[in-house]
């Protein structure tokens, strides 16, 4: 009695139960390719046609199939989010309160630009980074033109309510 094979085709389905002559016939057709998975009835585990001595003779001499590592997904950087973040409230509040926000922008966004520098390979958020930086800096410039102007036109006064006084 032949052995009783399960594939999963190209296009992500399961085929099978299927006989040996019909994985030949699709190896003919190029249907079936020396990395498709395979599962035998009685196996432990799927493995790859090219690695079964039955079909091994159909692919053409070369190395065994080899499956690359999983890649590491590339996150976004919180430091770049926190200084964009901190960049447009810095603009939206740069008449009242912008100066704490546009100091945190700046920082939040170069310390991002340095992490994402230092690490390309699993980091993003270059542009929110830019962007927030470009912001914030936007930010104390129109903040410092505004102290200038107050102080060239002489209505520039601070309250130094201390003591409440």
């Amino acid at each position: 009695m032949s052995a009783i094979y399960k594939i999963i085709g190209a296009d992500g389905r399961q085929y099978g139960p299927i006989a040996a002559d019909q994985i030949r016939q699709w190896v003919a057709e190029g249907r079936v390719e020396s990395r498709t998975a395979v599962f035998v009835d009685g196996a432990k585990d799927w493995t790859f046609v090219g690695l079964l001595p039955e079909f091994a003779g159909l692919f053409p001499a070369g190395a065994p199939p080899t499956i690359a590592p999983p890649v590491k997904p590339r996150r976004t950087n919180g430091f770049a989010t926190a200084g964009m973040v901190f960049g447009v409230l810095s603009l939206i509040t740069c008449c009242c309160y912008g100066f704490p926000c546009n100091i945190l922008g700046a920082v939040f966004s170069s310390v991002a630009l340095l992490q994402i520098n230092n690490h390309p390979g699993t980091q993003e958020g270059r542009g929110l980074a830019i962007a927030g930086l470009a912001l914030s800096l936007a930010s104390l410039l129109i903040y410092g033109l505004l102290i200038a102007f107050a102080l060239a036109t002489g209505n520039f006064h601070v309250n130094w309510n201390v003591n409440g006084i």
